[in-house]
């Protein structure tokens, strides 16, 4: 009788504080379990494919169902990068390391907030269509469709009429970065499904650990290799970061220490220890595999290798200082008047989200292993760090000059005319008619009305450098989602989730303390 007095006290208690804490606080109060569940329905929105019986995004249906039949290749699946129906290998599959990296960082909070299944479902439909595209070890289908024919069209992907023309990577015609990244994916992903599903944990490592070996053996960037992805994802950094961040990956799956000596060895000749970077992005790995390094100097069995790992970690710093504006000898991470990181005109929120998981990952880290921060600027704690973080997630939902959210779907205020093909025009389902190439142009495209799909989870491209955004379905600058935005964001939507959660009980059990003295 005791116990569930004091239960019923601590339920009444919470609700009190909530209600409490939404009415005396300057600050807003974010519901970040809503933002989780709908920033993972996103990925759902961006399936290609035979949809599965359990699909929640009720607007879409099955698409694409003969993507590889010209090449005599079944690549059916994996997702849509954004507004459009190209499916691009490199951001698909940063889109899923980052997703894996959460999950393998955040699993106890994903699992609390009740997402652990939705979140391996994200994961496995990119995987999944990893294992078919690399048809044999040194063959990796890198694209699927081209952007020119496609952005030609603004067509719903289930009444698509453009070319799905197929691209490959291979001994002949490399692709270093792409198969990296891919490697990094399937090897992150691995570890993820360790536990539940070790048979398949085993399969991706397998293919993982041969797409390693490719991109090492045969070196070239894939944008050589399949030209017409120049114009929307091309490797500008080259492919050796990606080859030291999938070692880097390997080792943390395997610890097998030809993956670390591989991470060391080639640490100056790959720029890992040399380039000091400002952005962390699916063209941009080095600040993640710095960050990664770094964390293992805090190991026994690293201690021979410390100088290299110290260089790394200093690289890494130099990112989370240049964010946090504490370089003074070096470059900084501009930011709008209202705090938010400002790295470039289009799609910036890319950069917003990446960078907040990378800082909440080393607050962490500093947190665990009782370190702070060094930079030119001054001396921080995790709290800090992890402080500047939860700014940048809160600008993210609404906490901002606009107060919009830039979650779609999320809060009261969100971008209602999001650059996307699908979400602009009336549902599949609802109207079976087919809309032709340039019909959806001629009737869809140039209307000021709402979407009639809400794009739920997607995070757009974000205000410009005054905080200012204009909600028009052109401005694809502002107003276009990519996978690779919001997928950062899952794991760190648990964790402020999980840190509210302890909070309220905490300060609900000093309460009750109080009350029964």
């Amino acid at each position: 009788m005791e116990k569930k007095k004091h239960h019923f006290l601590m339920q009444h208690c919470c609700l009190f504080l909530f209600i409490f804490t939404i009415f005396t606080t300057n600050s807003q109060a974010f519901d970040y379990g809503d933002a989780l569940s709908k920033s993972l329905l996103y990925f759902e929105a961006q399936r290609s494919g035979r949809l599965p019986y359990n699909q929640r995004v009720a607007w879409r249906d099955h698409s694409a169902l003969i993507d590889g039949l010209e090449q005599g290749v079944d690549l059916v699946g994996g997702y849509y990068d954004a507004g459009d129906h190209v499916k691009f290998g490199l951001p698909m599959a940063f889109t899923v390391t980052m997703l894996s990296w959460g999950a393998i960082e955040y699993l106890q909070e994903i699992e609390g907030a009740g997402e652990l299944q939705h979140t391996m479902e994200a994961i496995k439909w990119g995987t999944d269509y990893f294992i078919k595209v690399h048809t044999s070890p040194n063959v990796l289908w890198a694209e699927v469709g081209d952007g020119d024919t496609d952005h030609y069209c603004w067509q719903r992907p289930e009444d698509m009429t453009t070319s799905r023309r197929a691209f490959k990577i291979d001994e002949n015609n490399p692709g270093s970065d792409l198969a990296g990244e891919t490697a990094a994916a399937m090897t992150a992903a691995s570890i993820v499904f360790k536990k539940t599903n070790p048979h398949y944990s085993h399969l991706l490592l397998h293919h993982a650990q041969q797409l390693f070996e490719f991109g090492d053996k045969y070196r070239g960037k894939y944008d050589v290799s399949v030209g017409v992805v120049k114009s929307y994802y091309a490797s500008v950094s080259g492919y050796m970061d990606e080859l030291l961040w999938a070692a880097t990956w390997l080792y943390k799956a395997t610890d097998k220490e030809e993956y670390l000596d591989y991470v060391i060895k080639n640490a100056n000749l790959f720029g890992g220890t040399g380039w000091s970077i400002t952005e962390f992005s699916w063209d941009v790995k080095y600040a993640g595999l710095q960050l990664i390094a770094s964390q293992f100097l805090n190991q026994a069995k690293h201690k021979k290798h410390s100088d290299i790992l110290e260089q790394y970690r200093s690289k890494a710093e130099y990112y989370i200082c240049s964010c946090l504006n504490k370089n003074i000898n070096g470059t900084n991470v501009e930011r709008t008047p209202a705090g938010l990181l400002y790295v470039r005109q289009w799609n910036n929120m890319q950069h917003v989200s990446t960078a907040s998981f990378l800082f909440t990952i080393y607050s962490d880290y500093l947190k665990n292993t009782n370190q702070k921060l060094t930079c030119h600027g001054g001396i921080l704690d995790h709290k800090e760090i992890l402080s500047f973080a939860k700014s940048q997630v809160d600008y993210i939902l609404g906490s901002n000059p606009m107060n919009m959210s830039y979650l779609v779907g999320y809060g009261p205020s969100y971008p209602k005319r999001v650059h996307h093909r699908g979400a602009s025009i009336m549902s599949y389902k609802e109207n079976k008619g087919f809309i032709g190439c340039t019909q959806g142009y001629d009737n869809w495209y140039s209307k000021e009305d709402p979407n009639p799909n809400v794009l739920v989870g997607a995070l757009v491209g974000g205000p410009d450098w005054q905080d200012n955004f204009e909600d028009k379905r052109n401005n694809f600058m502002q107003t276009e989602a990519c996978t690779y935005n919001t997928a950062p964001l899952v794991a760190l939507f648990a964790k402020f989730l999980h840190i509210e959660d302890n909070k309220m009980v905490h300060d609900c059990n000093s309460l009750l303390v109080a009350s029964f003295k």
